[in-house]
């Protein structure tokens, strides 16, 4: 016993030198490190102490500190409020649009891009559709109203030669959801590719090769090599996109929402933004952030945890 006793003592200071032979072998990617280290520490860690005026009834005259504790008072009240069914359901409707919709577009995308053998033609394609990206939302938004607007819109004024009626498509409310989709699609489909290609690029070519002596065609090629090669890929991205679930977000929404469509508009990011802000309502409007924030963790653990009981490899 006093022999083990003695060993476990220089077991610690063994570990304990071999951490600092490591940090000393590689300070330099340590202090590569340290500025996205203290990104994260500023920007995301020290403001969480915020999400306590969602326990508060803040009053910004008096501070945080002598603001009444009220609990769970807002959380109560927004659950019971009227309109948490309505921007829950506008928030999942538009959630499971972008999963149906969006999130294949890049893969699809990638595929094809990867079919094609040309070098030049491949990065021309690439950087048209890497541009829209950059495109401010605003200007989406605007480019939509100039397009679309019954009044000279040149959608409209084509669908009036043809057809002689026009389609209020920027005030229908059964319009707006796939004018959302499409404009995500349009702006970062091309921009999603990049992490699909690539890891289309580690690949074995010599896994097509064989399939090919075997007689597979293009399509057999791309359904039992090319998709389960980046199969991890898209797992993950897909637990990740499973964190920003009542995300949709909030500058697109608020610049296409407007009185005639915002019964299926109206989502969690532009409800607190009018209560936070236009409203004051401080103290409430971060309790639905922090609902919001809850539901992302749990469907993050939840959907990594179906992906590893399933066999594939999730985060952690």
């Amino acid at each position: 016993m006093e022999g083990q006793a003695g060993i476990q003592p220089q077991i610690n200071l063994n570990r304990r030198a071999s951490v600092w032979k490591r940090l000393k072998r590689d300070k330099w990617l340590y202090i590569l490190l340290l500025p996205g280290l203290l990104y994260f520490l500023v920007f995301k860690y020290a403001p969480m102490w915020g999400v306590l005026l969602a326990f508060k009834d803040y009053q910004p005259f008096i501070g945080f500190w002598k603001s009444e504790w009220v609990g769970v008072e807002h959380f109560r009240v927004f659950f019971q409020n009227p309109d948490f069914f309505m921007l829950l359901r506008n928030t999942l409707v538009l959630t499971l649009y972008n999963l149906l919709f969006f999130f294949p577009a890049p893969i699809i995308l990638a595929l094809l891009l990867n079919e094609i053998h040309r070098s030049f033609f491949k990065k021309t394609v690439q950087t048209m559709i890497y541009v829209p990206h950059f495109i401010s939302m605003v200007i989406v938004a605007s480019m939509s109203y100039v397009f679309l607007t019954t009044e000279g819109g040149a959608v409209n004024e084509m669908l009036y030669t043809l057809t002689g009626s026009k389609v209020d498509f920027l005030a229908s409310p059964d319009w707006f959801r796939p004018l959302i989709i499409l404009q995500t699609i349009w702006k970062e489909c091309g921009w999603g590719t990049i992490i699909f290609l690539a890891a289309l690029a580690g690949v074995d070519v010599e896994q097509y090769e064989a399939a090919v002596v075997d007689g597979a065609s293009r399509w057999r090629q791309i359904w039992h090599i090319t998709l389960p090669a980046i199969r991890s890929t898209i797992i993950i991205l897909l637990i990740l996109r499973m964190g920003t679930i009542l995300d949709n977000g909030f500058e697109q929404i608020y610049l296409m929402m407007n009185a005639l469509n915002r019964e299926v508009a109206e989502v969690f990011d532009t409800y607190v933004y009018a209560l936070g802000i236009t409203q004051g309502a401080f103290s409430y409007s971060t309790a639905v952030g922090l609902f919001k924030s809850v539901i992302g963790v749990t469907m993050v653990l939840g959907t990594n945890w179906l992906a590893k009981k399933f066999g594939q490899s999730g985060l952690y």
